[in-house]
């Protein structure tokens, strides 16, 4: 684990905004939505130098920077499955009719004893139907290595498994996968919250920068601020 002390000015896998901003330009969306769970919604604990804010609401921040007349909804819940999340979430956000629309990966979906993956897949599958019917963008996360219940000993092939869920299922349905599974800040000491699931602040502000530089690329831009080698 790293513990060099990093404020967000600093952070080499930051943004600053006004570089989000540019590498955005132009950009089409004006109505960004998010669903799912706690990771969709930005939950995570304040770190010291960065702002108190989740990524999601950060991208926001910059897309309504490009496009002042942005509508935004997240209706996110924390704890819900993905099941949760098409019963009470998808109405919602196929009325809010998104041109983006951040779906979430299942974190909920394995804390259980014995996780069916294949009911899991169908699941994911029937919302990226509900999410491909609205023709917005598609985005979503891989989860990191630094998320750990410790009390399941097969965790991370848990967590491998439904990354390659996700990333099938993106692929299939064009959707952007912004990977943290093997991000370098999940060796950082200080990237969980108190919870030891959630990414404090810090994480979130990576967080958003990542996603941000992948909706450029989706623009056929390279992105200004590439993150640095491993050391």
């Amino acid at each position: 684990m790293t513990s060099t002390a990093f404020t967000e000015a600093t952070d080499p896998f930051c943004l600053a905004q006004a570089d989000a901003v540019a590498m955005l330009s132009g950009a089409p969306w004006s109505r960004f939505a998010v669903i799912g769970d706690s990771l969709s919604a930005g939950t995570g604990d304040p770190t010291p130098g960065y702002r108190d804010q989740g990524w999601s609401d950060r991208v926001a921040d910059v897309l309504r920077r490009v496009r002042p007349e942005l509508e935004y909804l997240n209706v996110s819940e924390i704890g819900a499955t993905t099941a949760q999340t098409l019963q009470n979430q998808a109405s919602r956000m196929v009325d809010f009719a998104p041109d983006l629309l951040h779906l979430p990966c299942g974190a909920n979906d394995i804390v259980r004893r014995r996780p069916d993956f294949g009911e899991i897949e169908r699941t994911l599958r029937r919302m990226y139907d509900v999410a491909a019917e609205t023709g917005a963008l598609l985005t979503t996360f891989t989860l990191g290595r630094a998320y750990v219940v410790p009390v399941f000993p097969d965790w991370t092939e848990r967590i491998v498994t439904l990354n390659e869920i996700v990333r099938g299922l993106a692929a299939e349905y064009d959707a952007l996968v912004v990977d943290m599974w093997d991000h370098p800040i999940n060796d950082r000491d200080d990237l969980v919250s108190a919870d030891r699931i959630h990414f404090s602040t810090s994480g979130q502000a990576v967080m958003a920068a990542e996603v941000v530089k992948k909706l450029a690329v989706s623009l056929g831009r390279t992105a200004s601020a590439q993150s640095p080698p491993r050391a």
